[in-house]
């Protein structure tokens, strides 16, 4: 099955992924993972660095004339603002300069980031040690590996598609802007809400038997772990702890044109870990970026004498981008366990082993 390691530090040389379990037989689109990077720097209130950044992937290994080998995938994406920060965050003590390391040295940690934390438990004095790769510009390298899972649910007919639902308290769109400016202006951050549906999953996706099968499960993880997410609800979600449970499960009905249906879809899609058939809704709630302009109280870690928490350039609100981050999660993890269920290590295979199962299910169930 589809696993990967990333690698690379906010404003180090390139950030990496290593993708392995990839089926062999699977046009990989260079340009279509470039349009979703790029797409993934957009949004209203995003930071300066967006500008110097041109987000591209090179692919070096598992890919000959655009199609997968079943080897594994090499991912590359260059930061451009490498030039201005070598000196800083150089590899060899040869070309790092010591008096710009001090100017840039953390050492007053930012509430609400990994920075102290990080440095206790990593026993770093200089905060920075953690920053650079606690920083979600990781996420760029992430969302090049989800792109390459799209492209494999798209063989399934399997889509995935994100809106942002709100940004601060406000939910009207036309408003959204507003909001970002008056955070903006205030030197403050937003954070907000935002929708992923899958369209047109497979009944059977995930499992009851373990844990650590059920996908409902493993996509919260997964949804968790992209920086500054802090809730997570699939379809009715925290709605449904305020209701009984006549108005919350959906009912089961059937024709011989539909076979098995719902005219609701309050599970969003997952029943005990596994896929109804129905499309999958998961919403993410994103807190406030925690580096502020205006600054934080915090601790000189050196001194131990208060002091305002260091400010880095950064977003003033970048709800619109994490929506893609987690379109490019849920792709991971579905195609995990559209991997679980058909198996094979080519395309064709895994193919024929999801055509036998639909005529299963079809002769067996009627639907």
């Amino acid at each position: 099955m589809l696993r990967f390691l990333t690698a690379g530090e906010s404003h180090g040389k390139s950030l990496v992924a290593i993708i392995e379990g990839l089926p062999a037989g699977l046009n990989i689109d260079v340009e279509e993972i470039n349009r979703e990077l790029k797409k993934r720097q957009l949004g209203y209130g995003r930071s300066k660095r967006m500008e110097i950044e041109e987000d591209k992937v090179e692919i070096i290994s598992g890919v000959r004339g655009g199609i997968t080998l079943g080897t594994p995938i090499t991912l590359i994406i260059e930061n451009k603002d490498w030039v201005n920060w070598e000196s800083i965050m150089g590899v060899t003590k040869e070309v790092l300069s010591l008096s710009l390391c001090k100017e840039r040295e953390l050492i007053c940690p930012r509430p609400g980031h990994a920075d102290l934390a990080g440095g206790i438990k990593y026993n770093q004095t200089d905060l920075r040690n953690v920053l650079e790769r606690a920083s979600a510009r990781e996420t760029a390298v992430r969302t090049a590996v989800g792109v390459i899972a799209k492209l494999l649910l798209k063989e399934f007919g399997i889509s995935i598609t994100s809106q942002v639902l709100q940004i601060g308290k406000e939910r009207d769109e036309k408003k959204f802007k507003q909001e970002i400016d008056k955070a903006k202006k205030e030197g403050d951050s937003l954070g907000g809400i935002f929708e992923i549906r899958v369209n047109n999953p497979p009944i059977g996706l995930g499992s009851f038997v373990h844990w650590d099968k059920r996908l409902d499960g493993n996509l919260a993880r997964g949804l968790m772990s992209i920086p500054a997410i802090k809730g997570i609800e699939i379809g009715i979600g925290f709605k449904g702890a305020n209701l009984p449970g006549s108005q919350v499960h959906d009912e089961i009905f059937y024709s011989s044109s539909q076979g098995f249906y719902r005219k609701t879809n309050w599970a969003g899609g997952l029943e005990g870990g596994v896929t109804n058939g129905e499309p999958i809704i998961v919403r993410c709630a994103m807190k406030p970026i925690p580096t502020l302009k205006r600054g934080l109280r915090s601790i000189n870690i050196k001194t131990k004498g208060p002091s305002i928490a260091s400010y880095e350039r950064s977003d003033i609100c970048a709800v619109f981008s994490a929506a893609l981050i987690g379109e490019a999660v849920v792709a991971i993890e579905l195609t995990r366990s559209l991997q679980e269920k058909f198996g094979g290590d080519s395309l064709e295979e895994m193919k024929q082993n999801y055509k036998n199962y639909q005529k299963m299910i079809k002769l067996k169930w009627n639907i």
